[in-house]
């Protein structure tokens, strides 16, 4: 079988191409990504020693490009993970998030049409849903919860949702789609919260919090994330939505001082600075659908994911060193410099 990953240079993308080498030696597995900011090719070194798996550079809206792509290679599968996803990015420039998360969406549907890809599978996010109140810990997002989006990054992501099931209804396409909570683990691009607390308080530099650090997220470790997708590809209802949660919900301020502790570094790194315009305060995810219909659930909590995950940034300083050297720090500035 052959597997297209789109954004697979990416965090959960490159996560994701690992575990289908790992899980899946028989089957060939195709990245294309247009190695973005967020994208990083030294992300997939490992997986390029492997003869099952090509990496193609391009971009999801270049239509020529991806229609080329798939008259090559002629997939059974497609699983697209290419998306503009940082918030505040959104906030500064929305206009990419429109082309890459809905145009794109729609050329990878059309080239699927065509070709006759046995599954279309799209990743979305939680962040569709809106939020939460922090005062109402009995309520989470289900898959029936109304789509009511905070962000151009979210409203982006959700139309191309849309535009999926349209094109299952419409013509009949076989397609699933997944919405996720916040992942964190390897290979974290490190504007996300965790992976830049990390970062710089191995530093001692200080760590911007947003607002009072009272924002709730349901935080899902990057490989059950992997398992999940996976498992709903692969086995999911066709034209059906799945939500993929672990229960391990943190305010942004406790996952900072869990970072802290683990690292051994005092509280007093921390500092808060203003909030950002229409900050989500709590997501949740109700993923009974998925753990009913095909028997999964998360396998790692909290306390061990964030020991795997610093780990992993003391022992791969020099992915992230490289990152941080570039543009990264001037964007760093830009964005919280004079809060």
């Amino acid at each position: 079988m052959t597997m297209i990953v789109t954004g697979g240079a990416g965090f959960i993308g490159g996560n994701f191409v690992y575990y289908q080498l790992q899980n899946f030696p028989q089957d060939r597995v195709v990245c294309f990504d247009n190695l973005t900011y967020a994208g990083n090719l030294k992300t997939l070194d490992e997986a390029m020693k492997n003869d099952n798996f090509r990496f193609v550079k391009g971009n999801i809206a270049d239509r020529e490009a991806v229609f080329q792509l798939f008259e090559e290679e002629k997939p059974d599968i497609v699983v697209n993970f290419a998306a503009e996803s940082h918030v505040d990015r959104s906030i500064e420039d929305p206009g990419i998030f429109l082309t890459t998360n809905i145009m794109g969406t729609q050329v990878l549907m059309d080239v699927c049409r065509k070709y006759g890809v046995g599954r279309f599978h799209q990743v979305g996010t939680d962040e569709v849903y809106g939020d939460l109140p922090l005062d109402r810990p009995d309520l989470f997002f289900t898959e029936n919860t109304p789509i009511h989006t905070s962000s151009p990054y979210s409203a982006s992501k959700a139309a191309a949702d849309l535009l999926v099931l349209a094109y299952h209804r419409t013509f009949g396409m076989p397609v699933t789609i997944t919405r996720c909570s916040n992942n964190y683990g390897p290979f974290h691009f490190p504007e996300k919260l965790i992976p830049l607390m990390i970062t710089r308080a191995m530093g001692d530099e200080s760590l911007p919090v947003y607002g009072a650090g009272e924002n709730v997220r349901d935080w899902l470790y990057v490989e059950d994330h992997c398992s999940a997708i996976d498992l709903v590809a692969r086995k999911g209802r066709v034209g059906e939505v799945y939500n993929i949660g672990s229960h391990n919900e943190r305010t942004n301020l406790q996952v900072v001082k869990a970072i802290l502790a683990e690292l051994k570094k005092p509280e007093s790194l921390i500092c808060f600075v203003k909030d950002r315009p229409g900050h989500d305060r709590r997501y949740a995810i109700d993923s009974s659908k998925l753990q009913n219909e095909l028997g999964w659930q998360a396998k790692t909590d909290f306390d061990e994911g964030i020991r795997k995950t610093v780990r992993w940034y003391q022992d791969n300083q020099s992915w992230w060193r490289e990152i941080l050297q570039g543009s990264y720090r001037d964007y760093y500035t830009n964005m919280y410099g004079n809060r």
